[in-house]
């Protein structure tokens, strides 16, 4: 009998500890579905001020420039898109939409608590950490003879927006947190948009069929220049024809170019209408074409003279023409990859060979220029002669004009002698701020883009 009641009084206290050992498990499996429920929450209205942020900073960057007139300036206008678009948002969670918070009013850009800012944004490639630096200013800077490295640093290049999305004034509410003394939780996103230069070209955004190499418009340390004329072709890589060929998967087409095509694009981007057919993305290669297609150049020769003259007479004003820029340093003979889009003024075709060896010939007075306009925005002034020497006239308008093939050579008349040059296009890229084009991701060549890109 004592052994039975022994049994009884044990098996008791094991459902006694049973009970405790469930209580207990209750609680702690009670904790981490509030737990649960409550991180779930949060990362629900984390997300959703996430999207706030970004699509208030996207907003913002997209019309960061305005055309005054003058040129491009920072558009002050831009900090209450981005509040607008930001405020538009609302963060979702177990209590229902709330609309976010951003820390901002009208005129404000700086200051410690300030939710919407444009500013720069530095990838940290010398001088500054990268990282997001708030600027009032609104003036625009230059472009031109700065390498990379020289722009990313200067805080007073505005390429950036930045907008923080809060939930402050009314806090993510916490549902069974509660029970463990916290009430709610104030949560903040923040996200900055960039705009860099172009890195794709919509369809008819292209002049002529003709692509630029990068090689000829960067010019030693001073990185983009467009104080420096350069010809096409050469003996240096500077540009050719292009078709625009472009595969899905960024190779080229096989074959190259075609010369009919290539005239027939020439055409085209003669009437205005844009000659490039299909959207250019950066990164792929474009077919590309190192000889001269004569019929294509002819037809080049005939819109050069309608739009930058005044036939027959010879013209007398640069021909301002978009062109896409390629690396030609990489590919082959036949394809180059896309890198950017650059502005060039046209300055002088050579249609057919002078006569190098009697500069006094008649034949001359056609070929080489007795006066050119200076392009717009350009610090040179006009050039004029009358001297009847084709040699001394060249040399006197190559000089006027910068126009070098290295950066210690004039292409002056010996040189262009020795070299046999005919059916040649000489140029200047083009000193003026641009109209942004297409989405932020190429190099600069003096186009920003339009459509801004997230870098945090």
């Amino acid at each position: 009998m004592e052994r039975l009641f022994h049994e009884v009084r044990s098996a008791m206290n094991q459902r006694g500890a049973v009970v405790i050992i469930i209580a207990i498990s209750m609680v702690v499996l009670v904790g981490f579905v509030a737990l649960a429920i409550d991180v779930s929450d949060l990362i629900v209205v984390r997300n959703e001020l996430q999207n706030a942020a970004d699509a208030g900073a996207l907003a913002g960057a997209r019309f960061l420039y305005v055309d005054d007139g003058t040129g491009l300036t920072v558009n002050v206008g831009v900090n209450q898109i981005a509040y607008d678009a930001a405020t538009a948002n609302k963060a979702i969670a177990v209590t229902g939409a709330i609309a976010v918070d951003v820390n901002w009013s009208e005129g404000q850009n700086a200051g410690e608590n300030v939710d919407v800012q444009r500013g720069h944004w530095s990838f940290g490639l010398d001088s500054l950490e990268r990282g997001f630096y708030p600027n009032d200013s609104t003036e625009p800077v230059d472009l031109w003879n700065l390498t990379t490295a020289e722009l990313d640093s200067n805080i007073d290049f505005i390429n950036a927006v930045r907008v923080v999305a809060r939930r402050q004034e009314n806090p993510a509410p916490s549902f069974f947190a509660r029970i463990f003394g916290y009430d709610d939780f104030q949560l903040a996103a923040d996200a900055v948009a960039y705009i860099g230069f172009a890195g794709t070209l919509q369809p008819l955004e292209v002049n002529q069929p003709i692509a630029i190499c990068k090689q000829s418009i960067i010019y030693g340390a001073d990185g983009f220049t467009c104080t420096v004329g350069r010809m096409i072709p050469s003996t240096e890589d500077t540009g050719g024809w292009t078709g625009f060929g472009q595969e899905e998967d960024g190779s080229c087409p096989p074959g190259g170019t075609n010369s009919q095509e290539v005239k027939d694009l020439v055409e085209t981007g003669c009437l205005g209408e844009g000659a490039n057919p299909e959207m250019l993305n950066l990164g792929g290669g474009i077919t590309f074409n190192e000889g001269q297609i004569d019929i294509a150049f002819q037809k080049l020769i005939d819109c050069w003279e309608e739009n930058a003259g005044d036939p027959p007479e010879p013209p007398t004003k640069p021909w301002t023409i978009m062109l896409p820029v390629v690396d030609c340093s990489e590919g082959g003979p036949t394809c180059h990859p896309l890198v950017g889009a650059v502005v060039i003024n046209i300055i002088w075709i050579i249609r057919e060979g002078p006569q190098y060896n009697e500069p006094l010939h008649p034949k001359n007075d056609d070929i080489i220029p007795w006066q050119m306009s200076a392009p717009e925005g350009s610090e040179l002034g006009s050039w004029l002669s009358d001297n009847p020497d084709a040699e001394q006239r060249w040399n006197n308008f190559a000089g006027h004009f910068n126009l070098r093939i290295t950066e210690d050579q004039i292409i002056d008349w010996e040189w262009m002698k020795d070299h046999n040059i005919t059916k040649t296009i000489f140029f200047l890229p083009d000193c003026k701020p641009h109209e942004p084009k297409g989405v932020s991701g190429g190099e600069n060549f003096g186009i920003l883009a339009k459509i801004p890109v997230l870098v945090h």
